[in-house]
């Protein structure tokens, strides 16, 4: 039975294998450089420079020290994975006794919550949404225990592209015990404000963000998790020594340095969506178009499956949704550059 009355206690959610872990020091732990020149033989590396020879940093010190700033927040809150898949990872292992505890999704949503469950053999205890994709806080509450551990929440969401009120999210915050999982990889393109500048009001939150979308680094897998200092302290001692490279440090601090860029290619995607829904609104065999915060668009078509084999044969890759809950004759249109989405609008224009 979950007590509503317990106050939250971070001690109390991690596992107690992970509260007694020794984490492993790596060379670069023990010893920190400060850009100086220096002999290394502690790592057993090869010693032939040729700029990837020696280890990385293991806890992306330069990188963190520029997010920190523009996030205004401390180094101590960040950490950074292999892809946001892994810091997700990284919290089940954390706080998930396997075979015990649970954690609570709302599909339709991001799909590896349930996969990650499924990994670490813990429950995974699904709230439906409601028509409209409204979250149904009632049975949300109804579904908490001793037990439950987490919420995960993708705001805004994958694949509906809607976001949900703060109101709605906030009470979860003040109300659940354990922790609350904020995934926002898809928060710059939203109109709403994401939960960064919340995170000292709310000790059990947890914001996820990525490289993948805006910044468009899909490639050098890059995941960002911004919490308490305390949260960050427990997923540090079990993330492996050397999670994130040093070519992914590298390119990523490079994009950090050019904001400028990464709002310009933003903007675009912003004004192409727009147009892709006002070219929507004119074919006959769409059915509905979802309002969207991020950088694609849910459709209800006539005949999902159909539509998409068409759009295949004219060399056009889309997503079919069709197999989600609420989301039946559903195709999702990630926003291309304006000559790819001219070719998506004319393809669909000449369909029958």
């Amino acid at each position: 039975m979950y007590n509503k009355t317990m106050k939250f206690d971070l001690n109390r959610l991690v596992r107690e294998n992970v509260k007694t872990l020794r984490p492993y020091s790596s060379a670069r732990d023990e010893y920190i450089s400060d850009g100086s020149e220096k002999i290394f033989l502690d790592a057993n590396e090869n010693p032939f420079n040729n700029g990837i020879n020696r280890y990385p940093d293991p806890q992306q010190r330069s990188l963190k020290a520029v997010l920190a700033t523009q996030k205004e927040l401390n180094e101590d809150q960040i950490l950074l994975g292999n892809g946001s898949d892994e810091v997700l990872d990284l919290i089940f292992r954390a706080f998930c006794e396997p075979k015990i505890d649970n954690v609570i999704t709302m599909p339709p949503t991001y799909g590896m919550y349930g996969v990650l469950a499924a990994i670490n053999n813990s429950v995974n205890r699904e709230v439906l949404l409601v028509d409209g994709f409204v979250l149904d806080e009632k049975a949300l509450f109804e579904n908490i225990d001793g037990n439950t551990k987490i919420i995960f929440i993708c705001s805004p969401n994958n694949p509906t592209g809607h976001s949900f009120p703060k109101e709605q999210i906030r009470n979860i915050l003040d109300k659940f015990k354990g922790l609350v999982v904020i995934d926002e990889a898809y928060i710059d393109f939203s109109i709403q404000k994401g939960w960064l500048s919340e995170l000292s009001d709310h000790k059990n939150l947890i914001i996820t963000q990525t490289f993948s979308k805006a910044y468009g680094m899909a490639g050098i897998r890059l995941g960002c998790c911004y919490a308490s200092s305390d949260i960050i302290a427990i997923l540090n001692k079990i993330k492996p020594p050397y999670n994130v490279n040093e070519l992914t440090q590298q390119r990523a601090l490079q994009a950090v340095s050019n904001t400028a860029s990464v709002a310009r290619e933003v903007k675009m995607i912003l004004a192409e969506r727009g147009r892709l829904e006002m070219a929507l609104k004119a074919m006959s065999f769409v059915r509905k178009i979802y309002p969207s915060d991020a950088n694609f668009i849910l459709i209800e078509v006539d005949d999902a499956n159909k539509r998409y084999q068409q759009l295949l044969k004219k060399g056009i890759i889309v997503r079919n949704r069709s197999n989600q809950h609420l989301c039946r004759n559903t195709l999702r249109f990630t926003i291309g550059t304006p000559e790819e989405n001219d070719s998506l609008i004319n393809a669909l224009t000449n369909l029958v």
